[in-house]
């Protein structure tokens, strides 16, 4: 037998409960975008249907990504939606504001996953200490 040994598998897998985490998120940022259309119907020249209608459609698919998280593209479709809503930057800069801080967050829950997974790869993981 050799000196080196693989790391043990952590006995509970820490992206099932990070997979939590980004549902919470993603249904928060769901409910603050559909709580947004009636402050921006008030705001400036007010809204639209065809913007009321995409910012609606934009919070329900935010919601419909919770079911596929599991998915490795999962989360291009999550930043795709966020580009969704940076692209109302002319026409409602409050709802592209939503937009830039809930990027931000996704892209720390990222950084996050990544030196997770990175960590579990070395052993780290305090799961993974006998």
């Amino acid at each position: 037998m050799t000196d080196e040994q693989t790391p043990a598998p952590p006995a509970k897998d820490p992206m099932k409960s990070f997979r939590g985490v980004q549902a919470g998120t993603l249904v928060l940022e769901a409910i603050v975008v559909a709580l947004a259309l009636p402050v921006v119907a008030q705001l400036g020249s007010g809204l639209t249907s065809a913007q009321g209608w995409v910012i609606i459609g934009i919070a329900v698919a935010l919601l419909l990504c919770c079911a596929v998280l599991r998915q490795p593209w999962s989360i291009w479709v999550i930043l795709a939606l966020h580009a969704g809503l940076l692209a109302f930057v002319i026409a409602l800069p409050s709802v592209a504001i939503i937009g830039v801080l809930f990027l931000a967050v996704w892209l720390w829950l990222m950084w996050l996953r990544r030196d997770v997974a990175r960590r579990m790869a070395q052993g780290r993981l305090p799961s993974q200490q006998q």
